[in-house]
């Protein structure tokens, strides 16, 4: 069994009260039905609740973290910085959260065993693949634009990465599965050591990035990877290559990009990782002329903090949002970074609550680990494997005009080819990059939507290709992630009956899961039965999935000490403070690519579809994925 089967967090009397009410109101409507203020209640009364119940450590003990006599701070410099490795963000447990500690889990471990070897593969994830994940046309989300979907690979690059094993898996393959070489390899993940009898039936897997939100994608999960990427001058920027009128990510010895992580590259991370180096540099020159004195040191430091939490920042209030379009979210996220007394009075008076994460945000409120050492889960991996927001090709138009200028397929946009659109001779400008990524849709996280690349994928230096829909089933089993049912039963959630119950009604695709799964209803898995459910109003993933989200994305915040703890000007300087808060996804583009400004200003949020220029309006290409007009 778990060495603790309930974290020790312990909520007041008004939570417990809270929590109490609204398991009554939601016998009879969800949380989603309700008054949007009511329901945003509701959203804080189920977050302290998951806080009781879905938060358990993977170390047998507290040791694990260090101390500060085990790991002392030998540099100063990192009370009031980042260290790429992630230590010190507590100075009490300075390895928390850093580079190659474990994952953690939302559900106590006996719940999460090694399955095993005929669990794997039952029913076969490569043929659950080929009739679930199989795009066969093009379902576009027409909420959100195709940034919103970068955005998130971008992201998650900083948040995790597991170890992987030189150990290999021989998927096993459907009879008459026309896969090419009749072979599919997948390395294992790697688990650590058991350090307890749990670790044989349940083992842990550790994170090469750092689980901070620090930007590790940008800077590196190390202390050496971020001095290899920086001018290690007097100007604290970050290196770029000048190539005409656009700056440049430098390039390695394979023609991958110098940047902290350049795994599973293409054009999306190119921009966001190009946007957020230039938008580091730009702070540096802020920080210059408001201190003249400092080293290079102190100005790559504090421009890092403040690139950081604006990162932060956006996806809080503006991603977030936008992929979870229902107003009760609108208030919720608002409210993790602003607090219920809102923007525009937090901005006017600072903080009405010195530590009320609900009144004033959760920036400055006070670090709390919820009693459970920080680290992000397995179960928060599951639930971002989002691979259905990639479209299959990519419609670009002038930044300046409008006019559709090519459409390239994704998968010539992978890797060491994601750089070639923006390379003369093709006269793609950044700004027409980023205007063709606000106007074109993602693809719908929903059943049927994996674009034929990511199931046919090959990395460079492998020497076998992989299917990522089979490969999503796999990891989540092999991990110990529960399966469908289970896992709604653990977050509270009810379990379902039937079939019909999953999909909502829809007969023809209960009949298709049914038959998938040879009518074992405990056999779905996460992923499939969260694409398989319908969604709240205006949501882009599953009620199932979004119970993790709101558990772990305040969490994030609210664990750091650079976020919910020294959120002060000592920490950050006054002019960092004002550029996070002062600061949107509009104002970084605009600020790099000012062509975008007069589309951007009509715009609401940055990760939903931008309006047309006139020449835009005039594109008919219905075989892409861009929004058409006639």
């Amino acid at each position: 069994m778990d060495q603790a089967v309930r974290p020790t967090y312990k909520p007041g009397l008004l939570d417990r009260f809270t929590v109490v009410l609204f398991h009554l109101v939601n016998k009879f409507i969800p949380w989603h039905k309700l008054p949007s203020i009511i329901g945003a209640l509701n959203l804080e009364a189920l977050r302290v609740e998951l806080r009781q119940y879905n938060l358990h450590d993977t170390y047998p003990d507290g040791t694990a973290q260090g101390t500060e006599s085990t790991c002392p701070m030998a540099d100063q410099r990192f009370d009031k910085s980042r260290n790429s490795d992630g230590k010190f963000n507590s100075t009490e447990m300075p390895l928390m959260g850093c580079s190659g500690m474990r994952f953690g889990r939302n559900f106590p471990r006996a719940f999460c065993p090694k399955p095993h070897e005929d669990d794997l593969w039952n029913p076969s994830p490569r043929m659950l693949s080929e009739r679930f994940m199989k795009r066969n046309e093009f379902i576009p989300a027409t909420t959100l634009n195709l940034l919103a979907a970068a955005w998130i690979q971008f992201q998650t690059h900083d948040w995790f990465f597991h170890e992987s094993s030189e150990e290999k898996y021989d998927i096993q393959l459907p009879s008459g599965d026309k896969w090419p070489g009749g072979k599919m390899l997948l390395d294992k993940s790697k688990s650590d050591g058991p350090l307890s009898d749990t670790d044989k039936k349940s083992p842990g897997y550790r994170n090469v990035n750092t689980a901070w939100w620090d930007s590790s994608q940008i800077y590196g999960s190390s202390e050496d990877a971020t001095k290899a990427l920086r001018n290690m001058d007097s100007d604290g920027k970050l290196t770029m290559t000048k190539d005409g009128r656009e700056s440049f990510l430098p390039r390695d010895a394979n023609g991958l990009p110098k940047t902290g992580f350049n795994n599973n590259w293409w054009i999306g991370m190119e921009l966001l990782h190009t946007l957020f180096a230039l938008e580091h540099n730009s702070i540096c020159e802020m920080l210059r002329r408001n201190y003249p004195d400092w080293t290079g040191d102190q100005i790559f430091d504090k421009a890092r903090l403040v690139n950081c939490a604006l990162m932060a920042k956006i996806h809080t209030v503006e991603w977030t949002p936008a992929i979870l379009g229902h107003p009760t979210l609108q208030i919720a996220m608002n409210a993790n970074w602003w607090g219920l007394v809102g923007e525009k009075l937090t901005k006017m008076l600072g903080r009405i609550s010195k530590t009320s994460e609900v009144v004033s945000g959760i920036p400055g409120s006070g670090v709390d680990q919820q009693g459970v050492p920080y680290s992000l889960t397995e179960e928060f991996v599951s639930v971002y494997r989002m691979h259905s927001l990639v479209p299959d090709t990519i419609a670009f138009f002038d930044a300046q005009d409008g006019h559709h200028q090519k459409t390239i397929p994704i998968s010539d946009m992978l890797f060491t080819k994601a750089q070639d659109p923006l390379d003369p001779p093709e006269d793609l400008s950044f700004a027409d990059a980023f205007y063709s990524f606000g106007i074109n849709y993602p693809g719908a996280i929903t059943n049927n939507n994996y674009p034929a690349f990511l199931r046919e994928l090959k990395v460079p230096g492998d020497d076998f290709a992989r299917d990522m829909g089979t490969v999503d089933l796999l990891r989540d089993r092999e991990r110990g992630v529960p399966r469908y049912n289970q896992f709604r039963r653990l977050l509270r959630m009810p379990a379902f009956k039937t079939f019909e119950e999953i999909t909502g009604g829809d007969k023809a695709l209960a009949a298709e899961l049914s038959d998938a799964y040879d009518g074992d209803i405990e056999l779905v898995d996460t992923l499939i039965g969260s694409h398989s459910e319908p969604v709240p109003q205006g949501f882009g993933f599953s009620d199932t999935a979004f119970r993790i989200f709101i558990l772990m994305a305040s969490r994030r915040l609210k664990s750091d000490r650079f976020i919910a703890g020294q959120w002060n000007a000592d920490t950050y300087t006054k002019e960092g403070l004002d550029w996070v808060q002062n600061s949107t996804m509009k104002d970084v583009l605009g600020r790099h690519f000012p062509e975008l400004k007069p589309v951007l200003a009509k715009s609401n949020n940055a990760f939903a579809p931008w309006e047309f220029l006139e020449e835009s309006k005039k594109y008919t290409g219905i075989e892409t994925n861009a929004p058409t007009k006639k």
